[in-house]
């Protein structure tokens, strides 16, 4: 759950919840193979080189994870990355990594790049749920139509097992402000925005719950199709994460969280919705008061339908989650509450009571990432 850099320079330690759901939502690798069986090997692009607009389409993995295609060097060498609001830098397996994780997944090689410099200075990466450790260096990127050049990235030498080794991704793509990068490195979303690549500084996500739908991240601009009325605007509190003010969390009329105010981080890399673990346990108590195979996130799925509403006030606006988007099928009778706790450990957001607004909260609402204006809008996704 915590996101800790090491640098040359010293350590700088970042909160952040980041991909630990994964080992709920892959209980079989034998889901993870089948899947990507069933994916092409590249994805369609849609673009015009005339705008500065460009749309990408992403893979939706069992509702846990979104992903998409990027490629690094010269010649091009294809990587599938998460695009992750949570975290601001560019990391991918090196040919150089020997841990089994990365040889599960696509290596890069500098040595058949033309384009790649190296530079000397080592990282380290801790997430919660597993690490990497390696060096920077610059290279070419290219997300469908859009082309950075000497864009400084992670490559990474050593990975922990676990989460890291299962995940169907082979890197990250952090897209948060860059006071959360690595000290010296600009991410990837500001040079975009620097080198006005992209003819306007906003980047937007959709995505479905269904996986035969479609889902997008869009660098440059916002195609209007995938939300149904108007934008509400949240301005951000902190310029670090995607992070706003959110006034209350009621179901059925009680206070269940939030109930001085409180902080939300609105974060793609994060599949669940989670807050403190005893607000959190107090809510599945609430939802679950006979769980079963001894697990407190862990219901028949008879009991959706019977389940109440979760009311997220934001900016003066209700966001409703009902039942049938926090609660998961993990079989046609045994369902998953998309509920976790842990954030009492982040530091340095300006608030007593955190919660991380995952992918859970994004299906079901279209977001927007306007840095020129430092804002989140959201509307009901299409």
């Amino acid at each position: 759950m915590t996101f800790v850099k090491m640098a040359l320079l010293g350590i700088v330690q970042i909160p952040l919840t980041k991909m630990k759901t994964m080992q709920e939502a892959i209980r079989e690798k034998q889901l993870l193979e089948d899947f990507l069986d069933e994916q092409p090997h590249s994805l369609s692009q849609h673009s015009d080189p005339d705008k500065k607009f460009s749309s990408h389409q992403l893979k939706n993995f069992q509702n846990a994870v979104y992903f998409g295609t990027i490629t690094i060097g010269t010649p091009p060498q294809e990587f599938q990355v998460n695009f992750d609001t949570g975290s601001s830098d560019l990391w991918v397996p090196s040919v150089d990594c020997q841990s089994p994780s990365c040889s599960k997944h696509k290596r890069f090689d500098p040595q058949k790049s033309t384009t790649f410099q190296p530079l000397n200075q080592k990282i380290e990466l801790v997430y919660g749920s597993g690490s990497m450790k390696g060096v920077l260096g610059s290279d070419t990127i290219q997300i469908g139509n859009l082309v950075i050049v000497n864009q400084i990235f992670g490559l990474s030498q050593n990975q922990s097992s676990g989460v890291l080794e299962q995940v169907p991704y082979d890197g990250i793509l952090g897209l948060a402000y860059p006071s959360l990068a690595i000290q010296g490195t600009t991410p990837v979303f500001d040079n975009l925005k620097n080198r006005e690549v992209i003819s306007e500084p906003v980047f937007a996500f959709y995505l479905s719950s269904r996986p035969e739908n479609i889902s997008t991240v869009m660098f440059g601009g916002v195609d209007h199709t995938y939300h149904k009325g108007k934008l509400q605007w949240i301005p951000v509190t902190q310029a670090r994460f995607w992070q706003v003010a959110m006034s209350s969390m009621t179901m059925n009329g009680n206070v269940v969280g939030c109930s001085q105010g409180c902080q939300a981080v609105v974060d793609t890399g994060t599949s669940l919705l989670v807050g403190p673990t005893h607000l959190v346990t107090d809510i599945l108590k609430l939802i679950n008061p006979n769980p079963i195979l001894n697990d407190e996130q862990m219901l028949s799925c008879d009991a959706i339908n019977s389940l109440p509403t979760l009311l997220l006030t934001i900016n003066g606006i209700v966001y409703p989650v009902p039942p049938d988007y926090y609660i998961q099928r993990f079989s046609e009778r045994i369902c998953f509450i998309s509920f976790q706790g842990g954030t009492e450990i982040l530091k340095n957001l300006g608030t007593s009571e955190t919660w991380i607004l995952g992918d859970v909260f994004l299906r079901l609402y279209f977001s927007v990432y306007d840095r020129g204006n430092n804002r989140i809008g959201l509307a009901p996704a299409a």
